[in-house]
């Protein structure tokens, strides 16, 4: 399921790496990813990071579904990456102080995350 090398990583990657390092504000972020990508793939990653923060916060699969639109297909896969991946979701929600709780769908933060489990019960 996940690359087993940092096949993904190209010069071209690596660039893109790098210009995202140089944004310094949220609107300098929100004209480089409008300019970047569709407004789908901006509703995509929006989401995405819905998911992860509601991960974090212990929320079950059947409401993160309700509550952003992502099927339970895609979050069993975030929850994957989350868990097993490179560690950037982790990072990101420590770095931002994120309790998962505070409104994911808002982009609420709270306090720091604790150690994120596996949540699929039914609701």
């Amino acid at each position: 399921m996940f690359p087993a090398a940092d096949d993904w990583r190209t010069p071209d990657a690596d660039a893109l790496l790098d210009a995202l390092l140089l944004l310094r504000t949220r609107e300098e972020a929100a004209a480089f990813l409008r300019d970047l990508c569709t407004l789908g793939e901006i509703h995509d990653l929006a989401q995405r990071w819905a998911v992860v923060r509601l991960l974090a916060g212990g929320r079950h699969y059947g409401d993160i579904s309700r509550i952003t639109g992502a099927s339970t297909a895609t979050i069993t896969r975030i929850a994957a990456w989350l868990h097993h991946g490179a560690g950037g979701y982790l990072l990101l929600l420590e770095r931002a102080g994120h309790d998962g709780e505070s409104g994911a769908a808002a982009g609420g933060s709270g306090a720091a995350a604790g150690a994120v489990g596996d949540r699929t019960g039914a609701s």
